[in-house]
């Protein structure tokens, strides 16, 4: 088991945010997080990555107990993170966001790195834009930079928040193979996103968040069907 959950809450001031969240994610999975806005997703990723500290509950991370570790533990023990915005460091070429990335995940130096940061960027389809300014990108390809600098930072657990936002229908599609291709090399990966067609195109389960709760998780077909989740979803074409 790569990660555990267990009752993990949290709450500011009077408002829970993440209400007694108990789940299990093995090695390899491919498990999904669904929600409408508000419902607690990205504060579930907070909790899992360390930006935000549990008031109540346990986190486990490969048999260890992380509760209460910083964030940066979290990643040298193998998290990995993107964001829902692209934040790159615009001044920084491509290449250069990524050591940075390699650099500050693995506390190594940039020069034992550049290989592996060169492989990230072939199968993150960055190779040929390696030398361009990140600032430059085009969005499809800002959603790659973020994609390659989590790998940058050598996860076993990837967190995806949102990748898919924001893109055509065909740039969706390159960007779930690319996605395919990383959790089929063995990459456990937990993944939020409102494009739904792209996130049961690759993922095993589903995990449906409402005010904090958990309301439902298993195989994306059964979810879908339930009528609680339409109901949470009324209005959005499933």
């Amino acid at each position: 088991m790569i990660l555990r959950l267990e009752n993990v809450s949290k709450s500011f001031g009077a408002l829970k945010v993440t209400d007694g969240v108990t789940v299990t994610v093995p090695r390899g999975e491919a498990l999904g997080i669904i929600g409408p806005n508000g419902a607690g997703k990205s504060t579930l990723f907070n909790l899992i990555t360390g930006n935000l500290l549990a008031d109540e509950g346990r986190i486990e991370l490969l048999g260890r107990d992380v509760t209460r570790a910083p964030a940066m533990d979290r990643v040298r023990m193998g998290v990995g993170r993107s964001f829902q915005i692209p934040q790159p460091f615009e001044g920084l070429s491509v290449f250069e966001n990524l050591l940075t990335a390699a650099a500050f995940g693995r506390g190594g130096r940039e020069a034992e790195m550049v290989d592996d940061c060169a492989r990230i960027l072939e199968e993150t389809e960055l190779l040929r834009k390696a030398n361009l300014l990140a600032g430059s990108l085009s969005l499809l390809d800002r959603k790659r930079l973020e994609l390659a600098r989590a790998l940058a930072t050598g996860p076993e657990l990837l967190l995806l928040d949102e990748i898919a936002g924001g893109l055509t229908e065909g740039e969706c599609k390159a960007l779930v193979a690319t996605i395919k291709a990383i959790q089929a090399k063995g990459t456990t990966i937990i993944w939020i996103e409102h494009v739904l067609h792209a996130l049961t195109s690759v993922v095993e389960r589903l995990l449906v968040l409402d005010f904090g709760r958990v309301i439902g998780i298993g195989a994306p077909d059964a979810i879908m069907a339930s009528q609680q989740v339409r109901e949470i979803y009324l209005g959005l074409e499933v």
